[in-house]
This record gives structure tokens, C-alpha cells and sequence, in this order.
């Protein structure tokens, strides 16, 4: 009887683990690649991880939903700082569960990524979970800033800088939307400097 309790127990407790909060990649990991239907400026492409680490260093931000009130500071203030990250031999891409028909007027809008950086759709969270980044289901009944229903969940707010070697070359998490793209943009500064 007591082999029996300590064998369920042991099973419980191996089953919330496997079902309990991921762990984030650090600095070090491989970066899993990837590649997704994307938006730059309203049009779709296809982006794939590894044939942009051939060009340097990419940025893979992770992101709760375009057109909320963080994700729209973070898109603004990445595409803002852009030509910095472009300067230092970077680029940016953010990835939400968010359709392809979303991220192409998220892409475009003046407002936010104002057609200089790349959204990608992971519809099914399978590329932030492969991150290690938390997903959770949306509230029903949840509203954009334009006032539309979000249907999809939500990827916790995390970035990567992914050297070109492929290799996780610093993280970002737990910090506020501005804050996130400045420690961003300082792990690729400190990159280019090393070169």
C-alpha cells in the first residue's frame, strides 16, 4: 500500500513538472531555429531563423499580442532605435500569436512597427515554447486597442539576441517594454564591440 501512495505520488509530481512553468534559454543555448509566415510594412515573406544569422545577429523578441498597450510601446520604440540595431550588424524580429493578417497592418502601422521591423505569427506558440517562453491561454471577451477581440494567447514578454554563431548571446525578460528594447540594444552594441 505505502510502494503504491509513494509510486502515485511520484507520478503527480513527475506530471506537474512536465506541465509547470517552461524554463527560458540562457546565455550560451543553441537558438532553435525556426521559420514562419512574417509581416515588414504590410507584406507577407517567409522568415526563416538560420538564413538571417548568416547576415549577424538577430533579435527575437517574443510578445503578448500586437495592438495592446505594452507590445505597442515595444514595436513603436524597436522601430524607433532600428537603424541602431542595423548599425551595430543586428536585426529585429518579433514573434506573437498573432495571425499573419494582424501582424500585416501591425507591420505597417505608423504608430507602432511602422513598416521597419519584422512580426512573425506563431499561431500555435510552438516557436516560444521551443524558446522556453510561458504561453497562456486568452481572457474570452479581451480587447485590442482598436477595440477587436483577441483569439489567440498570449507569449510572456522575452528577448533574445541570437549571435550569428546561432548561439543565445543574452536574454531579456521581467523588464518593461522600453527597457527590454535598451538592454537589447546594449547586448548587440557589446556584440558588434567584440567583433
Amino acid at each position: 500500500m505505502k510502494i503504491q501512495i509513494k509510486q502515485g505520488l511520484l507520478t503527480a509530481l513527475l506530471g506537474m513538472a512536465l506541465v509547470g512553468p517552461a524554463m527560458a534559454l540562457s546565455e550560451g543555448d543553441t537558438a532553435p531555429d525556426f521559420q514562419t509566415s512574417a509581416a515588414l510594412n504590410g507584406n507577407a515573406f517567409t522568415f526563416a531563423l538560420r538564413d538571417n544569422l548568416k547576415k549577424g545577429p538577430v533579435v527575437v523578441y517574443f510578445y503578448p499580442s500586437a495592438y495592446t498597450n505594452g507590445c505597442n510601446i515595444q514595436a513603436h520604440t524597436f522601430a524607433e532605435k532600428n537603424e541602431r540595431f542595423k548599425a551595430a550588424g543586428a536585426q529585429v524580429v518579433g514573434v506573437s500569436l498573432d495571425s499573419i493578417a494582424r501582424l500585416k497592418t501591425f507591420s505597417a502601422d505608423p504608430d507602432f512597427c511602422a513598416g521597419k521591423i519584422a512580426v512573425a505569427s506563431d499561431a500555435d506558440g510552438k516557436i516560444a515554447r521551443s524558446y522556453g517562453v510561458n504561453v497562456r491561454t486568452a481572457t474570452r471577451g479581451r480587447k485590442d486597442t482598436r477595440g477587436n477581440d483577441i483569439d489567440h494567447a498570449f507569449a510572456e514578454r522575452t528577448t533574445f539576441v541570437v549571435g550569428s554563431d546561432g548561439r543565445v548571446a543574452g536574454v531579456v525578460g521581467g523588464v518593461s517594454p522600453t527597457e527590454n528594447v535598451d538592454k537589447a540594444l546594449t547586448i548587440v552594441q557589446g556584440l558588434a564591440a567584440s567583433r
